[in-house]
């Protein structure tokens, strides 16, 4: 029997974190952070000449990131390129969603 052991995180949606906060919450190193905030897949909050603050959603998408590296081997390209595509699918569904909402029972 395997066992599995998951990791509980409680979010505050308005707390913000700092870069080296999120590379430990992450498990990913904040030059790889630095790599995925240059292609646009973790965006900070905040952006001020000395630090850098980020949201609680961005640890999502740091660990996302994480997952994807480890999983499947990629590099910060790949993990960003599965990231974009991931989102644009869940934007997709979410709007196919919404039309069927729209359209008549008989039509479904």
């Amino acid at each position: 029997m395997k066992l599995e052991v998951t990791e509980v995180l409680w979010l505050e949606e308005h707390g913000e974190l700092t870069l080296s906060q999120l590379a430990e919450l992450s498990r990913l190193s904040e030059a790889d952070l630095l790599e995925l905030i240059e292609f646009g897949v973790i965006v900070p909050a905040k952006s001020h000449a000395a630090r850098m603050r980020f949201d609680a959603q961005s640890i999502v998408a740091a660990r996302t990131a994480c997952r994807l590296r480890e999983d499947f081997e990629l590099d910060a390209y790949g993990v960003a390129l599965a990231i974009t595509l991931l989102d644009r699918i869940r934007d997709l569904e979410a709007q196919l969603q919404d039309l069927l909402a729209r359209m008549p029972h008989g039509l479904r």
